[in-house]
């Protein structure tokens, strides 16, 4: 390890930075096969120079994961990677690509777990009903879990039909309101980020026996994604190795902290752009999709062209459910729901 550098950990007067520079010694310590997910965003460039300055021995593998529809951006800031720290970043072909991933399965909508839902109903030919879920679920037998999340509410032969707290359509607001009243004449599903990613990754994990995965999930960012891990390291018995996020614990000052004392520098996306996330382009997961789609037009045209051609469909029903809850806010206020 660089023990200048772990030593400048304690210089930075942050102990969250201090407190990931020792646990991330001793997990690449712990481990024979260690392996890196750098996605080109800005917290995996922090990721990155963490792992980097720990890692003396150059155990580490670096990997990114190619979905087939990535920003120019990005596949430049790797090569500025590859330059600054001497590495080399291993490129994964998906098992689809995002384009074919789309084509085949349906169009992203909202979220992975909301397009997820709608796939289940959509497969089981669902009419977006608005009938307890009971009765649903003698209409529907065999699709439980997407239709408690319809209903808001879950059952169990032991206690019967209970609300559900967490991760419901009600999540969303108006959502359900607004499916009924504009049912979905196009497939959605969340397919995409299984073919393009996680399967992709799970198999290099197999491939090369990892023993664990580093990544950049932080727990801040809020989500399911987020929501689903309760400290910095986990257990896993579908990749078959251990996930360890270092900065799982930073918030936002923290990683502001960090760039400035480390001096880390992140792609154009950011500091030419004026993206605020560097996730799969244009995907209309984005809360901001409208704002980024601006700005790929801008920058990336040839991007933008094909953005609209795969994602169309979910733009623009996008853009009518934001609108539904405009106009539903707007009664709210007005006292007339």
């Amino acid at each position: 390890m660089n023990i200048d550098v772990y030593q400048q950990s304690f210089d930075t007067g942050n102990y969250t930075i201090v407190d990931s520079y020792s646990k991330a010694l001793r997990r690449i310590n712990d481990n024979s096969t260690v392996l890196c997910s750098i996605s080109g965003g800005s917290d995996s460039d922090i990721v990155l120079d963490i792992i980097h300055n720990v890692d003396d021995s150059g155990k580490v593998t670096y990997y990114w994961i190619d979905t087939g529809f990535e920003y120019q951006a990005t596949k430049d800031h790797l090569d500025y990677l590859e330059n600054k720290y001497d590495i080399q970043i291993k490129r994964i072909k998906p098992k689809k690509s995002i384009p074919v991933c789309v084509s085949e399965y349906g169009v992203p909508f909202v979220s992975k777990y909301v397009s997820e839902q709608m796939m289940r109903l959509q497969l089981h030919k669902f009419q977006w009903e608005d009938e307890p879920l009971k009765v649903l679920l003698e209409r529907y037998p065999n699709c439980k879990t997407a239709l408690q999340w319809w209903c808001n509410a879950y059952y169990t032969a032991e206690n019967g039909v209970q609300q559900m707290s967490r991760f419901s359509i009600n999540r969303n607001k108006w959502l359900k309101e607004f499916i009924m009243q504009n049912p979905p004449d196009f497939p959605i599903s969340n397919k995409c980020c299984e073919y393009a990613k996680k399967k992709p990754a799970k198999q290099f994990i197999k491939e090369m026996d990892a023993d664990i995965e580093i990544t950049g999930i932080r727990k801040s960012e809020g989500g399911i994604r987020s929501a689903n891990y309760k400290s910095c390291f986990s257990e896993s018995k579908s990749k078959g190795c251990g996930t360890y996020r270092p900065i799982f614990w930073y918030a936002d000052g923290d990683k502001r902290d960090y760039e400035q004392f480390y001096g880390v520098n992140h792609s154009r996306c950011y500091t030419e752009y004026g993206l605020k996330r560097t996730g799969c382009v244009g995907c209309p997961f984005n809360p901001r999709i409208t704002e980024e789609l601006e700005i790929i037009q801008k920058y990336e045209p040839k991007l933008y062209t094909a953005a609209v051609n795969i994602f169309g469909k979910s733009y623009e029903y996008t853009k009518k459910y934001r609108d539904f809850v405009k106009m539903m806010k707007s009664k709210d206020k007005e006292g007339n729901l």
